[in-house]
């Protein structure tokens, strides 16, 4: 048990604790990407994430410029109060005001995707 408990202390002083252990939220704009019709490798799983897993749009993961891989976040369209639980495995969005970029099957989940883009606020769960 000591062992553990000072790996879990050498963990967290380098900067290696869970992803959970960040505690982050705000409000910002969200699009999506991926659609299962689209090209690219999208629907087929040949997309590989900045976390070296395979994108499927279906599932329900976003990009974050910062956050480490594995964080889940509870987003919340301001619309209409609709939310849905993902997990960061990608870095993104490149487009300036924008805070996440949601797969298609979680932007779906808050929003009918032909709006593009939705304001959210985000919190770790």
């Amino acid at each position: 048990m000591r062992l553990f408990s000072t790996f879990l202390f050498a963990a967290a002083t380098l900067g290696l604790a869970t992803p959970q252990a960040q505690a982050a939220s705000g409000c910002t704009s969200a699009s999506y990407y991926g659609t299962p019709q689209d090209g690219y490798g999208y629907s087929s799983g040949k997309l590989i994430t900045a976390s070296g897993e395979r994108f499927y749009p279906s599932q329900l993961t976003t990009a974050h410029r910062t956050l480490p891989f594995g964080t889940k976040l509870r987003v919340v369209n301001q619309h209409n109060g609709k939310s849905v639980i993902v997990r960061v495995n990608d870095r993104g969005p490149f487009v300036s005001g924008r805070g996440l970029d949601l797969s298609y099957g979680a932007f779906s989940r808050i929003s009918n995707p032909e709006n593009g883009l939705v304001r959210v606020c985000y919190t770790t769960v």
